[in-house]
């Protein structure tokens, strides 16, 4: 279950350079794979750091946006913690060592938990009418790591012969890219029900719907995104309407 947070508007005036953003539904490395992108920029290419963080900028903001509670969003959006993100990891580039897309990952989530923290740290004591709990970085680690694991549970790990391309990259980040590319109400629906693990009755009231409005809406969804990540070259797994059957975390 996503844990809501509280922000404040960014700093005016920042100084850091912000990447350049990525149209919608455009692969910002459409030309290059992010593996040459980390090596370029762990040479120093800071044109190529910038493509390359473009790469991860949706799979953050669907990771935001599975911590950050609706009623919570009007104060801080997730692309606003995806922003923060990226920027740090701009000026701190430097103290990242690895090799592999794998680690890079791991290092560029791990700023954003930092992000989400601070913002939890500087504004939960003034969030009295809508938050009274206190919020742990394990707490906090847990449900990211929950979240983690469900973009992997949509897809049939070691696959057989999936695309060249998948296989190189970070079955968390391709899930991500095609959750994106959804109408708005198709990933909120699958985001609050897969991702957060949340019993349709409870979606119902977070969207302002009915149950069975948002049980046909998240049918429709998932067989929308079954057909994006197999012509992506992932293989959808339990992607059905079978899983209505069930409610909760474990239902996917």
């Amino acid at each position: 279950m996503g844990i809501g947070l509280l922000a404040s508007k960014q700093t005016q005036g920042d100084s850091r350079r912000s990447p350049k953003p990525a149209r919608a539904n455009e692969s910002p490395a459409a030309g290059d794979s992010p593996l040459r992108l980390l090596n370029a920029a762990r040479l120093g290419a800071t044109n190529q750091l910038g493509e390359l963080l473009q790469c991860y900028r949706s799979y953050l903001t669907i990771l935001a946006r599975a911590q950050i509670g609706r009623r919570l969003q009007a104060r801080v959006s997730p692309s606003d913690v995806v922003q923060e993100t990226m920027l740090e990891a701009v000026r701190d580039f430097g103290q990242f060592h690895g090799t592999t897309e794998r680690e890079f990952v791991v290092w560029l989530r791990q700023i954003f938990v930092n992000n989400l923290m601070r913002f939890v740290a500087v504004h939960i004591h003034t969030a009295k009418r809508d938050v009274r709990v206190e919020i742990s970085m394990q707490q906090l680690s847990n449900s990211l790591s929950s979240t983690v694991a469900g973009f992997d549970r949509f897809v049939v790990a070691n696959v057989s012969s999936p695309s060249a391309a998948a296989a190189r990259r970070e079955t968390g980040v391709l899930v991500a890219d095609q959750l994106t590319k959804l109408p708005a109400h198709y990933r909120e629906v699958i985001v609050l029900r897969n991702l957060q693990g949340m019993p349709f009755e409870e979606v119902a009231q977070e969207m302002g719907r009915s149950t069975g409005s948002v049980r046909m809406l998240w049918m429709r969804a998932i067989d929308r995104f079954r057909s994006l990540l197999e012509e992506s070259g992932l293989v959808a797994d339990g992607l059905s309407a079978r899983q209505t059957s069930s409610d909760g975390a474990d239902a996917l």
